[in-house]
């Protein structure tokens, strides 16, 4: 969270160094939390499940434009890349899709429901990353395709990308063998949740100075909140404790 919020206060190389540092942190926070919970064995599935198969999939996505739209990432600036795409990447995935899954567990008692929720809002959470990453130029589109109203330079693709390759990481999860989650052992993944979805809101519409990102603060509120609404209002306001699933 600290590092989060040093990122608006630098530039240049240190705003850079802040990027890495933030999805490091944010991504041994969820590897860290799942191991504690669920056990060392499901931590490393989850891990091999999002970043290998994120990674793998933003590698296809540089070379040929499949699934996302056709884009290239910054030379050298986020630590050193394969095949063009920056290594840390694969760790923002693991980050990204963590406190995701664990509030649609939490909400969602029916296989399907979790698997969609959970799509759902990672491509909420995305409304927020890619719009500030391009503004950092930290990747750049080449589709010639529209996006949404204020956001014309990331084609609607990149969404629906993120739709399909979220519901195969949700799938993959579930074949993990694992205990119901439980709002009781679930704080640093519900905190990370709501520091995302509120935090990235307050700092789009205020602290960070790009245009577009004024868009992107209703977008990924919007998007976020599908899951952080019910959140709110369902786990941390009526609830007592104990599980929801």
């Amino acid at each position: 969270m600290l590092a989060q919020i040093a990122y608006p206060l630098t530039a240049g190389t240190a705003r850079d160094h802040v990027t890495l540092a933030v999805v490091v942190l944010f991504g041994l926070a969820c590897i860290t939390h799942a191991a504690v919970v669920f056990g060392g064995r499901w931590a490393a599935g989850f891990f091999v499940i999002t970043a290998g198969l994120g990674y793998a999939v933003e590698i296809l996505g540089i070379a040929t434009g499949f699934p996302f739209g056709s884009y290239d990432y910054a030379d050298g600036r986020i630590g050193p890349s394969v095949a063009g795409v920056p290594l840390v990447i694969a760790l923002a995935w693991t980050a990204g899709l963590y406190p995701v899954w664990t509030v649609a567990h939490l909400l969602c008692g029916r296989y399907v429901t979790r698997l969609l929720a959970t799509a759902v809002g990672v491509v909420g959470w995305d409304l927020y990353l890619d719009p500030q990453m391009v503004a950092d130029g930290q990747w750049t589109w080449r589709s010639s395709l529209s996006g949404l109203p204020g956001l014309p330079e990331i084609p609607i693709t990149n969404y629906l990308g993120w739709f399909v390759v979220a519901s195969v990481m949700a799938v993959a999860v579930s074949a993990l063998r694992t205990t119901a989650v439980d709002r009781t052992t679930s704080t640093v993944p519900i905190v990370l949740f709501l520091w995302t979805w509120l935090g990235s809101a307050l700092a789009h519409a205020v602290f960070l100075d790009a245009p577009q990102l004024h868009y992107s603060a209703i977008y990924g509120f919007l998007g976020m909140g599908i899951l952080g609404i019910p959140l709110v209002v369902g786990v941390l306001v009526r609830t007592g404790g104990g599980q929801l699933r």
